[in-house]
């Protein structure tokens, strides 16, 4: 595990800053004139906004410098890019299937990245506001520095302020976009596993080596990054367990809690798109995503152990806060998204061990004695997970009742005149349903043209295909019993014939 993924050698002179500044402004200004060229204005004005602002940094720094033997691309910055262009293909592939205007959804997907990364710097920085000496400090990413429910938070209010403008309910966005978040945890905490943050409690000694093996972060070379003297659990370990730290030339063995949580991002994941499938509302998977972070979530954070989280709150006995915590997020889980389980056994085994969860964590935290008793505040994300967990619980109830009521509204788009398009399953499904039609009339012709039994020729003229044939005979018949005497096979009249007056 290392910070930094590749080193990109440069030439040995320096470099003007300003030649990458104009090199923006000029893609964005051309992307601005040709986003014109296609009637879309936002595109238009964002291209030359982005290109004004890069032509003032290039007067700026005209007169500024880099020179380095090389430039370090870090494996954090690689994977948070990575997790951006996997969401990028999941979410407009989910928003076409779901009927929503591709390039809207498109356009709210670059606003609302924007605005994740800046609500996941805001609360990181509002946490740790001893680390930022300087303005400067607050744009210095390469080192990480981001909150997942920062990110989910200021991606929320994106979202909100974006679609708000055009009139579109947050929703059925947010369903498709939840899927990416999932895919998102899966791929950015294994570059926090790489940069060595976001690491838990030490273990124990009879832990797996495999497990010890994974959670040893090492001690980098000093000229490694610009501050540190290794990966944050060396740093902290040297704090908390010195000798040991300097003997093993690395940190203790802890919890590898950034596998766990790519672990639970592949769950939630895997559980969003199976949920798709029985979709009831609109809102549902967006719900799911929620409520399941959170609970998970809030069971990491009790084996993290890194000082960047902050404590909130009163401060309790551990056996009893986190049991407490958790019996209200089970309490909501039996009310509200248990209700999304469709088999009924399952439904009441899943809500049995919901509420057997805080009775298990009370018996596993309780102390040998009151003397030896924990006292602990809960983090900032905590107290995040904890209230909307608590807070969708009750939302997804409510939708789910209003869903049983009235179905088809429960799963409308609600999309503005001219804006909806049709779901990509849909028009397949529709397609093959027109192509099957055909072959079904083929299929029925020799049934219909089949020479009816003796006894039923009289009722042929029945069905609508063969009432002019019917009309035909009738007249035929008359002309016979005009024409010549009736014979003794001719007596029956056809069915439906009105008898004739004399």
């Amino acid at each position: 595990m290392h910070p930094i993924l590749i080193r990109i050698p440069l030439p040995n002179r320096p470099l003007k800053i300003w030649w990458a500044l104009v090199a923006i402004a000029v893609i964005t200004l051309l992307y601005g004139a040709w986003s014109q060229r296609k009637q879309d204005k936002q595109g238009a004005l964002g291209g030359v906004l982005i290109g004004f602002a890069a032509a003032l940094g290039a007067w700026y720094f005209r007169d500024k410098t880099y020179e380095a033997p090389f430039v370090p691309i870090y494996s954090y910055g690689v994977m948070l890019g990575l997790s951006l262009v996997v969401g990028w293909y999941l979410t407009l592939t989910l928003a076409e299937r779901d009927g929503l205007p591709k390039e809207t959804m498109a356009n709210c997907y670059v606003f609302t990245a924007v605005a994740a990364i800046v609500g996941s710097r805001v609360l990181y920085i509002v946490t740790n506001l001893d680390e930022f000496k300087t303005f400067a400090d607050i744009f210095a990413l390469r080192r990480g520095g981001l909150v997942a429910y920062g990110g989910f938070l200021g991606g929320y209010v994106g979202s909100w302020m974006y679609l708000s403008r055009h009139r579109i309910r947050l929703m059925p966005w947010a369903d498709v976009a939840v899927p990416s978040l999932a895919s998102g945890l899966l791929v950015t905490r294994i570059g926090c596993y790489l940069f060595g943050c976001d690491f838990g409690t030490t273990l124990t000694k009879d832990a797996p080596m495999w497990l010890q093996k994974l959670g040893t972060f090492p001690h980098w070379p000093d000229s490694t990054l610009d501050s540190g003297q290794g990966s944050p659990a060396y740093v902290r370990h040297l704090v908390t367990h010195h000798d040991k730290a300097l003997a093993l030339n690395s940190s203790l063995p802890v919890h590898p809690t950034q596998i766990y949580e790519s672990l639970c991002g592949l769950l939630l994941l895997t559980l969003l798109l199976w949920q798709r499938k029985n979709q009831k509302f609109r809102g549902q998977i967006f719900f799911l995503f929620v409520f399941g972070y959170g609970v998970l979530r809030f069971l990491l954070e009790v084996i993290r152990d890194d000082e960047e989280r902050g404590v909130y709150g009163p401060a309790m006995a551990e056996h009893v806060l986190i049991p407490g915590a958790l019996l209200l997020m089970a309490i909501g889980f039996t009310f509200g998204i248990a209700l999304g389980i469709q088999n009924e056994r399952l439904r009441t085994i899943a809500r049995i061990v919901a509420l057997a969860t805080p009775l298990a964590a009370f018996v596993w935290l309780k102390p040998a004695s009151f003397g030896e008793t924990t006292t602990i505040q809960l983090s900032t994300s905590q107290w995040i997970a904890l209230l909307t967990a608590c807070a969708v619980s009750y939302f997804y109830a409510k939708f789910w009742e209003e869903a049983r009521r009235n179905p088809k509204a429960a799963m409308s788009l609600g999309l503005p005149a001219g804006a909806e398009t049709a779901p990509k399953v849909a028009a397949e499904d529709d397609g093959d349903e027109e192509e099957e039609e055909p072959a079904d009339e083929e299929a029925s012709a020799p049934a219909d043209e089949a020479p009816a039994p003796p006894a039923a020729k009289s009722r042929k003229a029945t069905t609508l295909a063969d009432a002019p044939k019917a009309k035909r005979d009738k007249k035929l018949v008359g002309k016979d019993k005009k024409a010549d005497a009736p014979k003794p096979e001719d007596d029956e009249a056809p069915a439906g014939a009105e008898p004739e007056k004399t």
